[in-house]
């Protein structure tokens, strides 16, 4: 058994330990409510941008717009969202399975794969994997993301699918669902999707400057919306994840100093046992 000096100490470990976390805790459920607000309120956004493109895509001009076209895939480009930080669960191990499962997929099929990383967790990841894969690393978002700090990303994946130097564009982020429910999910992001509606339910419109630029712009903002969703999600699973984290966290510090203060107890109880029987020889030993 170890010695009460011992316990005393780990004693203390753990309970600075535990403040640590309890505080960790604490700020990750004030994050987490400012972080559902964004998710959930920009939802309606996205939604509204998918109605617009569903009645864009009765248009035969839509097939031949570049963002929407479809070649043979030589080159994946891979967008995943993770964090800075570890103590967050499984909240980066998810979305690097999903990575892992697609360059697998990628291999087999001849496929050349390429990453954009947000937060280093992901670029740590991918440096290990190879250095033929990294793209690019761009730092994750703050707690108050703006639309301009996705605006470099949005960019850059839609220069190199205009360009051909990729032939398609997927985005594995996590959603939040509820505070004890985020799942990993695979997007696709490019080329957009096109969605089969009734030609017959679609009012016929004037379009300026022409169909073909309007078809652009709102793809570029549907592009834009679904990259925008994607990180508001995945903040709030951060977030989520994290404060579900460190309250385990929390509690099994809890558990452990219970364990600790019952052994302690124990061997104070053993040790005044001993003395007194120490006492009790010596008085015995004295009156002999």
């Amino acid at each position: 058994m170890a010695s009460m000096i011992t316990l005393k100490r780990r004693i203390t470990s753990v309970r600075n330990m535990r403040q640590i976390t309890k505080a960790m805790e604490l700020v990750s459920a004030s994050k987490l409510r400012r972080a559902q607000d964004y998710a959930q309120r920009s939802r309606d956004y996205r939604d509204l941008a998918y109605d617009l493109l569903t009645k864009l895509n009765a248009m035969s001009e839509v097939e031949q717009q570049p963002l929407f076209k479809k070649r043979e895939v030589k080159n994946r480009l891979y967008v995943i969202i993770t964090s800075n930080m570890g103590l967050a669960g499984a909240y980066n191990a998810n979305v690097l399975k999903l990575l892992t499962q697609g360059l697998k997929r990628d291999q087999n099929e001849k496929v050349a794969s390429h990453v954009i990383t947000i937060g280093s967790k992901g670029a740590q990841f991918v440096r290990r994997l190879g250095d033929n894969y990294l793209m690019a690393v761009y730092p994750p978002f703050s707690d108050q993301p703006s639309v301009n700090e996705m605006r470099p990303i949005l960019n850059m994946v839609l220069d190199e699918y205009r360009k051909e130097k990729v032939d398609d564009v997927q985005v594995i982020y996590t959603v939040y669902k509820s505070g004890i429910l985020q799942e990993a999910q695979v997007l696709q992001l490019l080329p957009a999707p096109l969605i089969d509606v009734d030609s017959s339910s679609v009012t016929i419109s004037n379009f300026e400057p022409d169909v073909e630029t309007v078809i652009d712009e709102v793809t570029t903002r549907l592009i834009e919306a679904q990259i925008w969703q994607a990180i508001l999600e995945s903040l709030a699973s951060e977030h989520a994840m994290r404060m579900m984290a460190t309250k385990n966290a929390t509690d099994n510090a809890n558990d452990i100093i219970d364990d600790y203060t019952l052994a302690l107890n124990t061997a104070r109880q053993a040790s005044i046992t001993q003395e007194l029987a120490e006492i009790s020889g010596g008085v015995e030993a004295l009156s002999g």
